[in-house]
């Protein structure tokens, strides 16, 4: 049985929406402080979903959207990425939420201030609180927003061919 795109998209929107829940279960059951990187990187999730669920009911524009979703992806891979670079660092010079707030800080402060139990930043970004499988969760977040890339690859393929 062959997945129609449409189902494909939907998805893509239920696992980045499962993955935020998930990523902020874990942090209010472990009493982790997430970074504001981390929580860019949760805004980051909900907006992979709202694309992907926009696709999902809007045929003509799939491919744009795919574009969006593969965009949106690549930011994630950049992002969590980065954070696990600052995990393995030891210079502290490097701490995000160090000196005069970035765009993605004030971004997420914002966010902050309108949900604060989902999105207040109040933790450092080099931080290893949480490890599986000797992973972080910023490495984690790297590997599953690689996924989303290539999974909005394929949707825009095969959004092409349609």
């Amino acid at each position: 049985m062959r997945l129609s795109q449409r189902h494909a998209f939907i998805l893509v929107g239920l696992a980045a929406l499962g993955l935020t829940a998930v990523a902020w279960g874990i942090g209010e059951w472990l009493h982790l402080q997430p970074c504001p990187l981390c929580i860019f990187q949760r805004l980051l999730y909900l907006l992979l979903a709202a694309i992907a669920f926009c696709a999902a009911f809007a045929p003509l524009v799939r491919r744009l959207l795919s574009g969006l979703l593969a965009l949106t992806a690549a930011g994630g891979v950049a992002t969590a990425s980065y954070q696990s670079w600052l995990q393995w660092q030891s210079d502290t010079s490097l701490e995000c939420g160090v000196g005069a707030p970035s765009l993605l800080e004030r971004i997420v402060y914002w966010f902050g201030e309108l949900w604060p139990q989902m999105f207040m930043a109040t933790g450092f970004c080099s931080s290893k609180e949480w490890v599986f499988l000797y992973l972080s969760m910023a490495n984690w977040s790297a590997l599953c927003f690689f996924a989303f890339l290539l999974a909005a690859v394929w949707l825009a393929r095969g959004a092409a061919r349609s």
